[in-house]
């Protein structure tokens, strides 16, 4: 049998950032409550993933792993909707900004609850980093709202959470704590479905399938795949490349052009990933 490289963890992991990336473009496009774009993709998620999972069933089980996997989907939840309700209280790149803080949570708290200690190039990666995202989102970053502001902090220290979960059932089928979350996401948005009914033509029902099947329910089987073979604060630090490409796309479509600070703080942002993935692809290697 062929030796896995590496590498594909990391690589997974890159996709799932290019693919959750393109979020933000779509949701400038769906004219829905954002609230409802998060639930009735979710819905979409929930049957794309069972569908999966009776094709193909876990193999193995993880003893005494109910508790992390409610414990991750409900941080799972709780970082999809407290981060669109942050989009529409706060400025948008605070909200990004602060959710941002979330290698920063899962370096401390993987070394706590995982023992992952964090090697060298992953410190030295999680400072290039935030000063990339302070390049990044200079033009942008305004006082925004308390409120808000909070909401995406919690943000981020559920999204680092939810990925130290994911690791810690990662022998097990870490996607159940996809599935759950997509399916507590759908539960609670249903009143907003009811008060902000969605206009459905061509061109919305195509975007939500899109953003329901490849956007969130393909990254929720390679976030997974990932995580099994991936340190979470190397996770999180290739996770990072998603804000930098979200204004890509916006731009690529509608012609929203970033700042050179933006792009500067971008490249920094792009070579410390690569630089610490890379380490981290001759370390295993040795």
């Amino acid at each position: 049998m062929l030796k896995e490289h590496p590498s594909m963890g990391q690589l997974a992991i890159l996709l799932t950032a290019i693919l959750w990336s393109s979020s933000g473009l779509f949701v400038k496009l769906l004219e829905w409550h954002p609230v409802v774009i998060t639930g009735v993709r979710s819905y979409i998620a929930v049957i794309f993933l069972l569908v999966l999972r009776f094709i193909s069933p876990p193999k193995t089980s993880v003893k005494n792993a109910a508790l992390p996997l409610w414990i991750g989907a409900l941080a799972f939840s709780f970082t999809m909707i407290s981060f669109v309700i942050a989009n529409r209280i706060t400025t948008a790149a605070n909200a990004i900004m602060l959710q941002y803080s979330a290698p920063i949570w899962a370096a401390f708290l993987a070394w706590w609850l995982l023992k992952e200690k964090p090697r060298w190039e992953h410190w030295g990666a999680l400072v290039l980093v935030f000063c990339g995202l302070l390049l990044f989102f200079r033009g942008g970053l305004g006082s925004g709202a308390l409120l808000g502001d909070i909401l995406s902090v919690a943000s981020g220290i559920s999204f680092g959470l939810y990925t130290i979960l994911l690791r810690k059932i990662k022998e097990g089928n870490p996607r159940d704590i996809m599935l759950l979350g997509h399916a507590i996401s759908a539960f609670l948005s249903i009143p907003f479905i009811i008060l902000y009914p969605p206009t459905l033509n061509a061109t919305s029902v195509s975007i939500i399938f899109y953003m329901g099947i490849i956007q969130i329910g393909l990254t929720s089987v390679l976030f997974a795949y990932g995580m099994k073979r991936v340190r979470a604060i190397q996770a999180m630090l290739i996770a990072t490349i998603e804000p930098i490409l979200s204004p890509v796309w916006v731009f690529i479509v509608l012609r929203e052009t970033p700042t050179l600070t933006a792009l500067a703080g971008g490249t920094v942002i792009v070579a410390t990933v690569l630089v610490s993935s890379i380490i981290g692809w001759r370390r295993e290697e040795i």
